[in-house]
């Protein structure tokens, strides 16, 4: 079974990330790491903290000479900035920097500060910061490559940002390049271009934007996921991974909430005949039925709202004195979208590598792909006339 810790704070020393339950012998490398953490620093509409912050990487444990041990897999992403604030964030006993008083509106500060008896909300916003999810990718990207394994692929792409759409294409394993060369990670140029400028336009108006990204994972199997309990139906976990992602505000698979307009007729994917197994007219449940992967691309896309801390402060209240006050102002990005959907991704790589492992098993890749390659024929075989 996999699961995954991460521990750290935005400017802490580091983070940390331990992955457990990976089979042995997945090819994993530091660049594999750090590419997938370079894709998360992009997007048009970040601040100018993703030009300070670097993501030094280092792996501690579970892998030798570029192979998975089958133990426990630990990685650390030292924060090249904690010179910096060692007195503020220092881990010794003692008192550093200026309290924050003044909670965001739309942030985890105030929630925090009362759940926790603190009047100093760095003590929430520092693991609440959206920081933590280059610990999130790391395991991601362990995910991702076991998901290689049975040749399983997961694509993000930017869907809108602000009131710009994109053109509604799904995107396939081919367009992973020019969905990451796209500033905004949109695979529409002309509604890309539309994105860019919404941003900058919100940037010089002192403002932010959200939007909307969609993850799709070709060539899954059949059967991840169950539907004999709750905690076990697919689109649960997925809709829950993606929820979790500081920012989101809803999540939906395949066509979501745009099935609730439609009558039954027009709602659900007809089943046809196959050659090797019986196919699809259409995906519009995102390739998850009764809780389980029915052999279609699975598809889920979810809304992140603006980003709460304004280049304009919006108002609340300085809790150390009781009177109105102008947020605190912790970051400086006008859109975090294109950024969002590559994390976005690297969950639903974890649920679906989660599932995988608990579906097939083994304790080596060549166990897992054995039984996956095994599962696939026996499908075939039942199918083929």
């Amino acid at each position: 079974m996999l699961r995954f810790l991460t521990a750290g704070e935005s400017h802490g020393p580091g983070l940390v990330t331990i992955v457990e339950g990976l089979p042995k012998g997945i090819a994993v490398t530091a660049e594999h790491l750090t590419a997938e953490l370079a894709r998360r620093r992009q997007g048009h509409g970040r601040g100018g903290r993703m030009n300070i912050e670097e993501d030094q990487l280092e792996i501690l444990g579970g892998i030798r000479h570029g192979r998975t041990l089958g133990s426990p897999v630990a990685v650390v992403v030292r924060n090249t900035e904690w010179p910096r604030w060692q007195e503020v964030m220092g881990i010794a006993p003692g008192v550093g920097g200026n309290p924050v008083t003044r909670p965001r509106p739309g942030h985890a500060d105030l929630a925090g500060m009362v759940k926790y008896g603190t009047d100093d909300a760095r003590d929430i916003l520092e693991r609440a910061s959206a920081r933590e999810t280059a610990a999130r990718t790391v395991a991601g990207a362990l995910a991702k490559r076991m998901l290689s394994v049975p040749g399983i692929t997961v694509v993000s792409h930017v869907v809108a940002i602000g009131e710009i759409e994109g053109d509604g294409a799904t995107p396939g394993v081919a367009d992973i390049e020019a969905i990451d060369s796209s500033p905004v990670r949109c695979l529409d140029p002309a509604a890309s271009a539309a994105m860019v400028e919404a941003i900058d336009r919100a940037r010089e108006e002192k403002d932010t934007l959200g939007g909307i990204f969609e993850v799709i994972a070709h060539d899954v199997p059949y059967g991840l996921g169950s539907h004999v309990h709750h905690d076990r139906r697919l689109d649960g976990m997925l809709a829950g991974a993606l929820m979790s992602i500081p920012g989101i505000k809803g999540v939906g698979i395949g066509d979501g909430f745009d099935l609730a307009a439609l009558r039954g007729s027009k709602a659900h994917d007809e089943i046809h005949p196959g050659e090797s197994r019986p196919g699809r007219a259409s995906n519009r449940s995102g390739g998850i039925e009764g809780g389980m992967s029915n052999g279609e691309p699975v598809r889920a896309r979810a809304a992140m709202k603006p980003l709460s801390t304004l280049m304009a402060p919006l108002s609340t209240v300085d809790v150390a004195s009781g009177e109105p006050a102008q947020a605190v102002r912790e970051r400086s990005d006008v859109c975090a979208v294109p950024a969002a959907a590559v994390v976005g991704e690297q969950m639903v790589a974890w649920v679906l590598a989660s599932e995988l492992q608990r579906k097939f098993g083994g304790d080596t890749v060549d166990e897992l792909a054995r039984a996956v390659a095994s599962f696939s024929r026996s499908v075939e075989d039942r199918f083929t006339r």
